[in-house]
């Protein structure tokens, strides 16, 4: 059970109640806090009104209005726009002032473009994307990676702790969604050096959850040998963090890439195997898949 610190209660505003959003928003409430949510398909929002007890409104300005800090948890950087701009987005509803916690990952681009349009209207934007999926979003574990401007960053750290382990501003506006870049490039090497180690180990007839537990003790241990390497012995893929999303990630740090010269051969080519797991149909796998294009 999740042991919040007090804080100040604040009058916050959630938009997008996904896998991710659902119990972010439910730890804020917890927390104490006064939560107002939006979702895209209403009957979701209910859902999660009954459950908590706080209020749902039709659109992401009427959510916004009055809060002191707006968090939002959507899918892509068109989603994020929806929430947030014109007449009836997020932005059109926030008193000056407010913060503006964006928790999806998104291009750096788009964070830079509503941290912008944000100042123009005397809001504060930062741009937080998470680490820990949706394990770490129920258990309020979340690692939470942010930019923006340390003020408004102080100003709801705190109250986004609700729902995390570490919340850690790393720079300037763009900043956060650029250290989520690395922290998926990080894992698409892990989980395709762990699928080969596990295929090898498995032709030369090992016990491999043995050897796993060995050289877990060593040098070669990682989050995903401790989390997943088990389950991919198993061949068990039906949960955690999807290749889709996985594709997604990867495609805007590729782009990224390219913009700013980083050479990722590494990182491509994952993502090209990833291609193949969703062409074998398993889209809404989880990453740790990646070891279906070896057995």
């Amino acid at each position: 059970m999740k042991t919040y610190e007090p804080t100040v209660p604040r009058k916050v505003a959630f938009l997008g109640l996904g896998v991710m959003g659902y119990p972010m928003a439910g730890h804020l409430a917890r927390a104490g806090h006064q939560v107002a949510v939006y979702n895209r398909t209403a009957a979701k929002a209910q859902a999660w009104c009954a459950e908590f007890g706080c209020g749902h409104a039709p659109a992401p300005r009427e959510a916004a209005e009055g809060a002191d800090i707006v968090f939002a948890c959507v899918g892509n950087d068109d989603d994020l726009r929806a929430v947030t701009l014109g007449d009836a987005g997020a932005f059109a509803g926030m008193p000056a002032g407010a913060i503006f916690v964006d928790h999806t990952t998104t291009s750096a681009e788009v964070a830079r473009e509503l941290n912008a349009a944000a100042r123009e209207r005397g809001l504060h934007f930062i741009d937080a994307p998470v680490s820990g999926g949706q394990a770490g979003a129920v258990n309020g574990a979340l690692t939470v990676m942010c930019g923006g401007d340390e003020q408004p960053f102080e100003a709801m750290k705190p109250v986004a702790m609700a729902y995390a382990r570490a919340v850690t501003r790393v720079g300037e506006g763009g900043a956060g969604q650029l250290a989520k870049m690395v922290n998926q490039i990080c894992i698409a090497g892990l989980v395709q050096g762990l699928s080969e180690a596990i295929a090898f180990g498995q032709k030369a007839g090992l016990d491999m959850k043995l050897v796993l537990d060995v050289i877990g003790k060593g040098a070669a241990q990682s989050w995903q040998m401790d989390n997943r390497g088990k389950t991919m012995v198993d061949g068990q893929f039906e949960f955690g963090f999807a290749v889709d999303w996985m594709r997604k990630d990867l495609g805007l740090l590729l782009d990224e890439a390219r913009r700013n010269g980083a050479r990722l051969p590494v990182t491509a080519l994952v993502d090209q195997f990833y291609a193949e797991v969703q062409a074998m149909g398993g889209n809404r796998w989880d990453t740790s898949s990646l070891i279906r294009r070896l057995s």
